[in-house]
């Protein structure tokens, strides 16, 4: 997720993570009294809604697991490794670039490494087929790895920018879920999505959509996967200071280690969507605010 430095900062400040406590909202539904006894229809709708909300999944145990993080040597992948390496799990990381992965390592000699090009559909298919034959127990899987490109449609190069987009941050994870899932031993999907799934910003148009997707099928997924008892946690940073898009253009944004303790502490309460500041106040705004965050966000620049 990505602001211009100037309104970022402005932005930020409103949107300032609290330090204190988390907020909870009750789900309608489940709180909703049953309809009268006389209507069979709204009995049986109400019932089968119901049914939906009352289907429970184990939540993760945030040790002794085995773990693939895509995009594992970088920005919030490494902030999740290290994470969860000190919590006494298995890591295994890939990305395409051997120095970073090494880098890791080296740091880290638990940690399990994979030179990976998550773009291209056949090398998504050799890591699968390599983590289920080495691997087996594999029992997470972490699809974190996206790139950024802040660009307008009007540039020559925009379509091939927005391919590359897409080919990391929808088919990636699309295409890996459907694998992992055929391992026996899985039982928890985690997606990184954004902020930015709930309000664009417009100097990153493509990104901004990708993760939009990401949101919206990963809500598809956890009901598609509820009767598999595999759980699926949706991850929704905010702008971090991170190098995602550029260098220096989150360098008004908070630490990635505030961002990682306090989706752990989520984590630990069981829940299954990891906010944190301007993401949390997103993920609870309604059509007006949204609206208001967008404006605010893609203020034009003299």
């Amino acid at each position: 997720m990505n602001l211009h430095p100037k309104s970022a900062r402005h932005f930020y400040q409103i949107y300032k993570p609290k330090r204190r406590g988390l907020t909870t909202f009750a789900c309608p539904l489940a709180n909703r009294s049953p309809p009268p006894a006389n209507s069979a229809l709204k009995r049986h709708t109400f019932n089968s809604i119901n049914a939906v909300h009352k289907h429970k999944i184990l939540p993760m145990n945030i040790s002794n697991n085995k773990i693939l993080i895509t995009g594992g040597a970088t920005g919030i992948g490494l902030g999740l490794t290290e994470r969860f390496i000190q919590e006494n799990n298995t890591v295994i990381i890939c990305g395409r670039r051997e120095s970073a992965l090494k880098e890791v390592s080296d740091k880290f000699p638990s940690v399990i490494t994979k030179v990976c090009n998550l773009s291209v559909a056949e090398e998504r298919e050799a890591l699968y087929q390599w983590v289920s034959g080495n691997h087996p127990d594999l029992n997470v899987l972490v699809n974190n790895a996206g790139i950024q490109h802040w660009m307008s449609v009007s540039d020559p190069n925009f379509y091939v920018r927005a391919q590359a987009e897409i080919a990391i941050n929808i088919e990636a994870p699309i295409h890996l879920s459907s694998l992992f899932i055929q391992l026996d031993s899985l039982t928890t999907i985690m997606n990184v999505s954004s902020g930015l799934s709930f309000v664009p910003l417009i100097k990153a148009p493509v990104y901004s959509a990708t993760k939009a997707f990401l949101h919206s099928f990963t809500l598809s997924l956890r009901q598609l996967l509820s009767s598999r008892n595999i759980e699926v946690i949706e991850i929704i940073p905010p702008a971090l200071n991170t190098d995602l898009g550029g260098k220096g253009l989150h360098d008004y944004a908070p630490p990635v280690s505030d961002f990682i303790a306090a989706i752990f502490e989520q984590l630990k309460a069981g829940k299954t969507e990891l906010t944190f500041g301007f993401s949390e106040a997103m993920t609870k705004s309604g059509p007006e605010a949204l609206h208001q965050a967008f404006v605010r966000m893609n203020v034009p620049q003299a």
